[in-house]
């Protein structure tokens, strides 16, 4: 199975990975890719079917957020990080920090 289609570094829109990045179940997919690295695409922790899953990892895609590398019958997702600092420097950085903050004050609440 080959690689999926994504976009090439140059062609990484900024309003796309902001938009991809708005949605709270896709942030969680990268910042769990974040905290301990490439994973199966079956392996994310969050609270939707795997049809709804699947949608959100190739906006997640498309937007050049992520890289999805098929290895036979299974697909691995990563970030595309170097590509995103290089267009984008400290943006992830920034929105994954927000995100913690958010979720810690979430907890405590």
């Amino acid at each position: 199975m080959p690689n999926l289609d994504e976009p090439s570094p140059q062609a990484i829109d900024l309003a796309a990975v902001l938009h991809a990045l708005s949605d709270p179940t896709r942030l969680a997919v990268v910042r769990q890719i974040q905290s301990s690295g490439e994973r199966l695409c079956g392996a994310f922790e969050v609270d939707v079917a795997k049809s709804t899953l699947s949608q959100h990892l190739r906006v997640l895609r498309e937007a050049g957020i992520t890289r999805t590398r098929c290895r036979g019958n299974q697909r691995w997702v990563s970030l595309r990080r170097d590509d995103l600092d290089l267009l984008f420097p400290g943006l992830l950085d920034v929105v994954l920090s927000a995100a913690d903050r958010r979720t810690r004050t979430d907890v405590t609440v």
